[in-house]
């Protein structure tokens, strides 16, 4: 891809750099999560950039917020995490983050996913007799070993004044704190090897960590943010007697994070509209919310209060590129947040920062944050789900696209009412919004074979019947099996 960078100004661009020389010279950032043999895979990705003279800076097990601030610190060309995210430990990954240490654009995720295609096409037996050669990442001549975590700290620091959170501040209050309970339940993750660091664990500590040691099964658990693998998080908080509780479950290559005091859970579609209004009235930040078509519409109802536009693109972070340095807070309802002055990157560290800092100064439990807001602007009650399909490509977008006959103007059976659709919005998936504000919205999965449908109700029993809705919906078109 970068030998073709010369001749390409659309890839430059969105490469960041305008070179191969630049690139080799600049460099990577690499690392991976916790997966099975992710030490072996980083050798050999360091051994093929170190044979074509790229400069590679090595973080080890680090997490995607951390290179992709450690991007930035450096001014390297990109980086690569070997990491699946969140997917179950079957899934293997490869994420790539330019320059500018954001997601990589569309374009150059395909053309990164072509090259690979005719490299397994062409290539396969010079690749299978070359990985016995690759020896271990430490002693490869070039490689230099980077703390990815210390970056992070150096980028969060040096930009305080533009997100208003000062780390040292912030540290100092919540050691100082008699009152406050913290856990994290990091899944195995990779986290595990930061958070004790980030935050600090003496033995006054208010920080609990749980299934805080390498798994690369997780413990046979899904390794996402979730209701069911928050339990542990919430009889933790419970059993403490300090007035305010923080949980957090982290993903195990902690670029989402979802949130509890203990009695309320507090998903991104919450956490991201209040992350808005905090840094919006606490901190003196103004201007857009950015946040992706299937999120709840809580930050529009702040928004619009304030005066202020939304940012509403497809789901997948580097949609948000055209506003990066210009929105406040740009989330995702998938549990994956940043904020202004950090990076283009979703990142679990950065959320609990944030919501650390807003626990300690409203000196209230989230849970009551969000009652607070939500007295205010509307109380909105989103939910998602998947189900697993077996057809895909062009067969399953066929079968999607038979939600057309749902169209504007067209009732829909919603629970025991009807309701009729006001609204469409088709760039990603199909979102289908009803006179009452309540919609519902179907789209197939970027990363695993499922259609995904996402909800939101003003009511909460309203939110159990659209999500039925959605499911009759799919059984219609054929996608889901009755």
């Amino acid at each position: 891809m970068y030998r073709g960078v010369e001749e390409d100004a659309e890839l430059a661009e969105l490469l960041g750099i305008t070179s191969l020389a630049e690139a080799r010279q600049r460099g990577c950032v690499l690392g991976f999560d916790n997966r099975f043999a992710g030490d072996v895979l980083a050798s050999v990705v360091a051994g093929v950039l170190i044979r074509e003279g790229f400069a590679v800076y090595y973080a080890g097990e680090s997490t995607t917020g951390a290179l992709s601030a450690a991007v930035l610190i450096n001014k390297s060309a990109f980086s690569i995490n070997l990491t699946p995210s969140h997917n179950p430990l079957e899934y293997g990954g490869y994420k790539f983050n330019a320059a500018d240490g954001g997601p990589a654009a569309g374009p150059v995720t395909e053309k990164i996913t072509e090259n690979a295609r005719q490299i397994v096409i062409k290539e396969s037996n010079q690749i299978s007799h070359c990985i016995p050669e690759i020896k271990k990442t430490a002693s490869l001549a070039g490689v230099v070993e980077i703390n990815a975590l210390e970056n992070w700290q150096t980028l969060v620091e040096n930009n305080g004044s533009v997100h208003g959170l000062q780390l040292g501040k912030i540290l100092t209050a919540f050691h100082e704190s008699s009152n406050l309970q913290v856990v994290v339940d990091c899944v195995h993750g990779a986290s595990r090897l930061h958070i004790k660091k980030l935050l600090g664990a003496d033995s006054n500590s208010p920080l609990l960590l749980l299934r805080d040691r390498a798994d690369v099964t997780f413990g046979g658990v899904a390794p996402e943010p979730s209701t069911s693998n928050m339990v542990q998080v919430v009889k933790t908080l419970n059993a403490c007697g300090k007035h305010l509780k923080l949980g957090a479950i982290i993903d195990p290559d902690g670029d989402r994070i979802r949130f509890t005091d203990g009695t309320t859970e507090i998903s991104m579609n919450q956490f991201g509209a209040m992350a808005y209004h905090y840094l919006h009235e606490y901190k003196g930040k103004k201007g857009i919310v950015a946040k992706t078509v299937a999120t709840s519409n809580l930050a529009n109802s702040i928004a619009m209060t304030l005066g202020n536009d939304v940012f509403e693109p497809s789901v997948g972070f580097k949609n948000f590129k055209p506003v990066i340095g210009k929105a406040v807070v740009f989330f995702e309802e998938s549990d994956g947040i940043s904020i202004v002055g950090h990076t283009p990157e979703k990142d679990a560290y950065i959320g609990l920062l944030l919501a650390l800092d807003m626990v300690l100064t409203t000196g209230l439990n989230l849970g009551e944050y969000l009652s607070k807001i939500e007295d205010k602007f509307g109380a909105y009650y989103p939910d998602r789900d998947g189900v697993e399909v077996s057809a895909k490509g062009k067969e399953l977008l066929d079968l999607l696209s038979l939600l057309e006959k749902y169209d504007i103007g067209s009732t829909v059976k919603v629970g025991k009412e009807n309701k009729i659709i006001t609204e469409i919005i088709s760039i990603d998936g199909r979102k289908m919004i009803f006179e009452d504000g309540s919609w519902l919205m179907v789209r197939p999965s970027g990363t695993e074979p499922k259609v995904r449908f996402y909800v939101e109700s003003r009511t909460k029993k309203g939110t159990v019947d659209l999500v039925e809705t959605a499911r009759q919906m799919l059984k219609e078109i054929g996608v889901l099996k009755a």
